[in-house]
Order: structure tokens, then C-alpha cells, then sequence
């Protein structure tokens, strides 16, 4: 961990994504932001991601309604919003402005997901090449944001993506088969993965969508 010793630019945050560090806020009203690069990292493996039988079954339901891109600033907003479990937040005014900047130049990434038109769940974070650099997550129903995740793994999928980077390990993303990874190894699969050309789908074709969901339900996928 480090402190910040420059002005951090979306083209600074890109290089630093490059090599395995991402910024962070003490607090919500922090004015400093710092480089983390933590020993352990926690990823999300999209092959071999673990849906769990119940969740699979939730989704079958169809409760929400998912999309992607469309609510990028609400998104980012709701993540930094205090709630009961985590009423202080990471997220800072500066983090908020440096990725509304990374997703107007088409690097940050929203999957949202909603109940009528209410916005309940959704995620976000910075594609590049093979890799998606997950940031955060809120859910303000129930699975909101476990089906957010479940839909970005598709896409992921779907667009050629080998690294999912969860930043780190939890309880909420054990579930999913999430791993820690020592940082050496997190980054030589870092070097390979953010050459691949690969494209975050933020629309594809809704069959092959619920096809790519359906494998992730089927055993040994």
C-alpha cells in the first residue's frame, strides 16, 4: 500500500490496472486516494464458476430485469451509499469522477439489474483486454446483486474473457468458487490476460446469453 504522490489520471488508472494495482479511499470524504497491491488476490474463476442450486433456480424465475451500460452513475452512486452492514464507503468523490471518465471512454462497465423500474442490484468495473477488474457491488433486494454477477460471468464469457479480478477474497464470493491467488501468479495470468483481444457484450443476442447461463448451471462447465 502506498500513498499517492501524483495526480491520478483514467490514463494513470489504466496503467496501474495493467500491473496489478488499484486505487482506494480511506472514507467516503477522503481526499487522498492510495495504490493497493495485495499478496493475495481474490479471482473469480469463469471457467469452472460455481452456481450455486439455489441461485440457478432464482434465475430461472426471472425476478429482474438485466441490463447493461444503461445506469453507469447510479450504479457507482449506489455502490458508495451507506448501508447497515458498511456504513462507510471507499468510494470518494475523486473515485466516482475518475470512472465516470473510464466508462464515458468506453473502459468501465455497469451490469444493473431491476425490479419494474426500480433499480435494486448491479455492479461495475474496468475492462481490459481479457480481464475485468471488478470494483463493486449492491443489491437492495434479495440476490439483486448475485444475479448481476452471474450475468457479467456470462457476458465474459461470451466475449472472450480469461480473468475475472474479485480484488478480494469474501464470504459473499466463496460461493462462486472465488480463489485466492498469490500475487506473483496473480500477475503472470495478469501479463497473458489483458493481450487477449477480447470484448465486454454489453447487448448480445438474448439466446446466446441464457445459453452461456444455462452451461454455467451444468456440471463439470
Amino acid at each position: 500500500m502506498s500513498r499517492r504522490q501524483m495526480e491520478i489520471t483514467p490514463e494513470l488508472m489504466l496503467r496501474a490496472y495493467r500491473i496489478g494495482l488499484f486505487p482506494m479511499a480511506e472514507s467516503r470524504e477522503a481526499r487522498t486516494l492510495y495504490w493497493l497491491d495485495p499478496e493475495q488476490r481474490g479471482v473469480i474463476p469463469l471457467e469452472g464458476f460455481h452456481l450455486p442450486r439455489r441461485l440457478a433456480r432464482r434465475i430461472r424465475q426471472a425476478p429482474f430485469r438485466v441490463t447493461a451500460n444503461r445506469e453507469f452513475e447510479r450504479v457507482i452512486d449506489e455502490c458508495a451509499a451507506p448501508r447497515p452492514s458498511s456504513p462507510e464507503s471507499w468510494i470518494n468523490a475523486e473515485i466516482r469522477s475518475l470512472f465516470l471518465a473510464l466508462h464515458e471512454q468506453g473502459h468501465a462497465h455497469s451490469i444493473e439489474t431491476w425490479q419494474g423500474d426500480e433499480l435494486v442490484g448491479g455492479l461495475y468495473g474496468v475492462a481490459m483486454g481479457g480481464v475485468f477488474f471488478g470494483e463493486s457491488m449492491f443489491s437492495r433486494a434479495d440476490d439483486a446483486s448475485k444475479i448481476a454477477l452471474v450475468h457479467l460471468v456470462a457476458r465474459l464469457r461470451l466475449g472472450g474473457f480469461t480473468l475475472l479480478d474479485a480484488q478480494f477474497q469474501t464470504t459473499h464470493l466463496a460461493q462462486f468458487g472465488t480463489e485466492e491467488v498469490p500475487r506473483a501468479i496473480y500477475k503472470r495470468l495478469l501479463s497473458v490476460a489483458v493481450e487477449l483481444p477480447a470484448q465486454f457484450l454489453a447487448a448480445p443476442p438474448e439466446n446466446e446469453l441464457a445459453e452461456e447461463i444455462a452451461r454455467l448451471r451444468e456440471p463439470g462447465e
